[in-house]
């Protein structure tokens, strides 16, 4: 399943303790930062700084942090310049991973990244080495302690413009196009959805399984490990964890 990934860091805002919780609110304030550099502080007239807007409230950053950030993009000729950099590598076993970052030293991030990959049993590619293994899609993740009519959900989604809702035990992902994402979220957003997280990325085609447990327990060593990194936005694999 496409958000297994981001359901284990939604997990993880979930339990996380203050130093914790204040990493993630500086991350999601990295994403306004540059959304405001690149498109301006008006969100009416900025798509990506909509967007930014509504993943850092699905991750409950507070509207006063949220001001702060687009306040300080604002003013800000000079200061932090943060760039994105993708990396792409695999995992244990074969697992294709993708790793999204903001960095104002790339350096210090590559090693970083190569040094997760090495560590936990995988290895860190070249730009295309496994990209072509995804595709590009808006993701919409619901708590199904929340929201667990899974019909009622595919319903709303579908006539929203959602092209397709898969669903687990834990979450309920609705997934979208690039050009329809806004659209569909905000449709959903009128009629009460709440999400848990909210994007535009990478979504695997295909997936791998982990039969032998310590690899699964490398795996997760290593997003624990990329999820832990200041840079470290977001992180996208093929793992398929069903049983």
């Amino acid at each position: 399943m496409a958000g297994h990934s981001k359901w284990n860091n939604i997990k993880r805002r979930k339990g996380a303790v203050d130093a914790e919780r204040a990493q993630i609110f500086t991350k999601l304030g990295r994403e306004i930062h540059l959304a405001v550099r690149h498109g301006g502080p008006d969100p009416e007239t900025n798509r990506a700084l909509r967007d930014a807007i509504a993943r850092a409230k699905a991750s409950n950053m507070p509207n006063d942090n949220i001001s702060r950030s687009i306040a300080k993009a604002s003013g800000a000729a000079d200061g932090d310049n943060f760039e994105e950099v993708l990396y792409e590598g695999y995992g244990p076993g074969g697992v294709a991973v993708m790793v999204r970052t903001l960095t104002d030293n790339r350096n210090r991030t590559a090693g970083d990244i190569r040094h997760f990959f090495d560590k936990f049993g995988g290895n860190l590619g070249t730009k295309g080495s496994v990209s072509y293994q995804f595709e590009t899609k808006g993701s919409l993740i619901l708590d199904k302690e929340l929201f667990d009519d899974e019909e009622a959900v595919m319903l709303s989604a579908l006539e929203a413009g959602a092209d397709d809702v898969v669903a687990d035990d834990e979450m309920i992902e609705i997934l979208t196009t690039p050009d329809d994402y806004e659209t569909v979220r905000e449709h959903l957003e009128t009629e009460g959805f709440r999400f848990a997280d909210a994007s535009v990325g990478p979504v695997a085609m295909t997936t791998v399984r982990l039969d032998d447990v310590a690899m699964q327990e490398q795996m997760e060593k290593l997003r624990d490990a990329l999820n832990g990194h200041d840079d470290v936005q977001d992180i996208f694999d093929n793992w398929d964890e069903s049983e």
